[in-house]
C-alpha cells in the first residue's frame, strides 16, 4: 500500500513497500500519488537515525531492538550487536547492522527509513523499511 508521511514542516515522503517512491511538498506528492493514504505527524519528518552506542538495556534481544526503534533509529553499529540473538532480532525487524556510521538522507528509491521527532528531539514515529514500527501515543 502506498502511504504518504508528512509532518508539521510541510515536507512529504511517499512510501511504497520498503522503498521511497517520492519526495516533495504534501501537495506535490499527493498530486503524483492520488488516492494514497496520508499519515500526518506532529513534528519534523526526516531520515531515521543510526544508533551509535550500546543498545538499550531490556530483558530480551527483541526488546533491545525495539528500544532502538523507539528512539527513531533503524540501524545499529555492529560492535554493539554482540550476540547471535541480537543479530537475529535485528534481522527479523529489518534493523540494519552497520560496520560504521554513514550519512542518512531521504531519497527516491532508497530504503524507506524515516523518523518523526518533536521539538525536543524525542521520537514520535519510526518507519523501518517502509513499515510503521513505532508511534508514540
Amino acid at each position: 500500500m502506498l502511504t504518504i508521511h508528512t509532518a508539521d514542516e510541510g515536507g512529504a515522503v511517499a512510501v511504497e513497500g520498503s522503498r521511497i517512491a517520492g519526495v516533495g511538498t504534501l501537495a506535490e506528492v499527493q498530486e503524483r500519488f492520488p488516492g494514497a493514504r496520508v499519515r500526518s505527524w506532529p513534528g519534523v519528518l526526516g531520515p531515521a537515525r543510526i544508533h551509535e552506542g550500546p543498545l538499550p538495556d531490556a530483558p530480551s534481544p527483541r526488546e533491545r531492538i525495539h528500544g532502538v526503534l523507539k528512539l527513531g533509529a533503524t540501524a545499529v553499529l555492529e560492535r554493539y550487536v554482540d550476540s547471535v540473538e541480537l543479530r537475529a532480532a535485528a534481522t527479523r525487524n529489518d534493523v540494519l547492522v552497520l560496520p560504521a556510521t554513514r550519512p542518512t538522507a531521504i531519497a527516491v528509491d532508497a530504503r524507506a527509513d524515516l523518523a518523526v521527532l518533536d521539538e525536543t528531539g524525542a521520537c514520535i514515529a519510526t518507519v523501518c523499511a517502509g513499515r510503521l514500527v513505532h508511534r508514540r501515543r
